[in-house]
């Protein structure tokens, strides 16, 4: 994916008050900043935002956190948040292998849209349902960890659903054609894309079963 560089991204990210510049100065008190005692739910890989930006304003009592690696991406989520008028949702310019030093078990549920499948085999413990992000999951999740993921890439679904159960969770939902389905769904700007070309969706939705030993 070629990133094309914002003029002044830092200076947009800083003016807004959904942006978070020091996010672990925050590890173990993200209620208190959100000023709330409601649940916390976090999308890694928020993109430009439309999803995290549809699930605040649909749950009004939910508090939502989006973190993206990439700057040039996350000023544009920004910048529609900013013409939003929202109190539950901040976002964070990170790196999901930095979780464990952002969040104390605080997270109830991870959301997973359309994260880069890494399709070369040398490649695979960089994807996000590999079981060192799992174990990371582990530390951020305030229970047991949920998990809902949304791709276009039946490798990456495929890879995943072998990674999640072996780790030990419990698939409550999956749709190997998620527009089909009878279920809620805020679409994101790359599923909206990918649908209209014809790609099917597919989804799971699952949680951390501790009974079970980890492999």
């Amino acid at each position: 994916m070629r990133l094309r560089n914002v003029k002044n991204a830092k200076n947009i990210l800083n003016s807004s008050k959904y942006y978070v510049d020091n996010p672990s100065d925050f590890k173990g008190f993200w209620k208190d900043k959100f000023a709330n005692k409601s649940k916390i739910m976090l999308e890694i890989g928020m993109g430009k935002g439309d999803f995290i930006i549809g699930m605040a304003e649909k749950y009004p009592d939910i508090n939502f956190i989006g973190i993206e690696k990439y700057e040039s991406v996350l000023v544009r989520g920004v910048q529609k948040l900013d013409t939003k008028n929202l109190d539950n949702v901040l976002v964070i310019n990170a790196d999901a292998k930095n979780l464990s030093d952002i969040f104390d078990r605080e997270i109830d549920t991870i959301f997973l849209n359309f994260s880069d499948p890494w399709p070369k085999k040398r490649h695979y413990k960089r994807r996000l349902t590999y079981r060192d992000f799992l174990s990371v999951y582990d530390e951020i999740s305030s229970d047991d960890a949920k998990i809902v993921m949304k791709t276009d890439n039946d490798m990456l679904f495929e890879s995943s659903l072998i990674e999640l159960n072996n780790y030990g969770y419990v698939f409550d939902e999956i749709h190997l054609d998620l527009w089909s389905a009878d279920i809620e769904n805020i679409k994101t700007e790359y599923e909206i894309k990918f649908g209209n070309k014809g790609y099917t969706i597919k989804y799971l939705k699952a949680h951390k079963n501790h009974s079970r030993q980890k492999r």
